[in-house]
């Protein structure tokens, strides 16, 4: 997320009351979780696995629960005893939660030759291009962007709250998301399909990507051009899906990871790390679908192999 203009690391600091190291006069632009900061940008990290990434990272502040003895040049930190709940402070004041007491809500932009059908919900600061479809019983959440000659099916949710919470004795706590969502141009969106918004970035569907129905794509994920992803398909948050990648029915995905282009991914696999492009895949964990068919033909021989020891 940008700030709509620059504060300064002393105003963030002061506004948390939170001791900082640094140039006062440092600017601020955003504020981002680890795979998506830019120089400017605020991140936060509160365990120790951690903290060498965070303050590596492209962000220029990094809100940390400890003092830094070596800092990174052209880096300050902000030391915060609860940093979760310092990100979720700023991000809530700087992108507060709109109630929703009309439909559309405000900003609300549509295209020429765009079709919406009866029961649809559209909340704040969302727009659809021309010669879009949006069918009954779909919500379109705040901060949605849909582009041209895109169809959003029955009963889809688009760019409801990311599921991203921090543990605490008290139970969980949710991280408050200010990220958009965003279907370009020609994407296909089926029945019953949610598609979270980004935590402060955004989760993108690439043009042309058909999705079919009930399917789940989760937080700041993005999704490249000409996806295929089918029924029943799950992809955890903060995954990237490079072009042309084929995800058939029921297949998982874990988070943070990557499938390359011209991948294809077979029904009910678990993808749980990152797969080169233009390869087949099947099993769980998925790996090159010829060698777990080899692998699954030997077995079938082993009862005969045992009986004949």
């Amino acid at each position: 997320m940008k700030f709509s203009s620059p504060l300064t690391l002393k105003a963030v600091a002061d506004f948390l009351n939170c001791q900082f190291v640094g140039d006062p006069q440092m600017p601020v632009t955003g504020i981002n979780e680890i795979h998506k900061v830019e120089p400017g940008d605020i991140v936060f990290v509160d365990h120790p696995k951690y903290y060498k990434k965070a303050l590596n990272s492209k962000a220029d502040i990094i809100i940390i629960d400890k003092e830094v003895d070596e800092i990174p040049a052209g880096k300050a930190i902000i030391i915060s005893n609860a940093p979760f709940d310092s990100f979720n402070k700023i991000t809530l004041h700087y992108s507060p939660k709109q109630i929703w007491t009309k439909n559309p809500g405000e900003n609300f932009v549509i295209g020429e030759g765009s079709i919406i059908h009866p029961n649809v919900s559209i909340g704040h600061n969302v727009s659809i291009g021309k010669n879009s479809v949006i069918l009954s019983g779909a919500v379109l959440c705040d901060f949605t962007i849909i582009g041209d000659d895109v169809v959003v099916g029955p009963n889809a949710v688009i760019g409801h709250d990311a599921f991203y919470y921090k543990k605490k004795s008290d139970g969980y706590h949710r991280m408050h998301s200010c990220g958009r969502t965003i279907l370009q141009d020609r994407v296909e969106v089926g029945a019953m399909t949610t598609i979270d918004r980004g935590v402060t970035g955004d989760t993108i569907i690439g043009e042309g990507t058909k999705i079919d129905n009930q399917v789940h794509i989760g937080h700041d994920t993005v999704v490249g051009k000409n996806c295929l992803f089918a029924a029943n398909v799950g992809i955890a948050g903060c995954v990237i899906i490079e072009d042309n990648v084929i995800l058939w029915g029921q297949v998982g995905v874990t988070s943070d990871i990557t499938i390359g282009a011209n991948a294809v991914v077979q029904a009910q696999s678990g993808v749980s790390r990152s797969l080169e492009g233009g390869a087949t895949y099947f099993g769980s964990p998925a790996n090159d679908a010829r060698t777990v068919l080899r692998e699954m033909a030997a077995l079938r021989k082993l009862p005969g192999i045992i009986e004949n020891l």
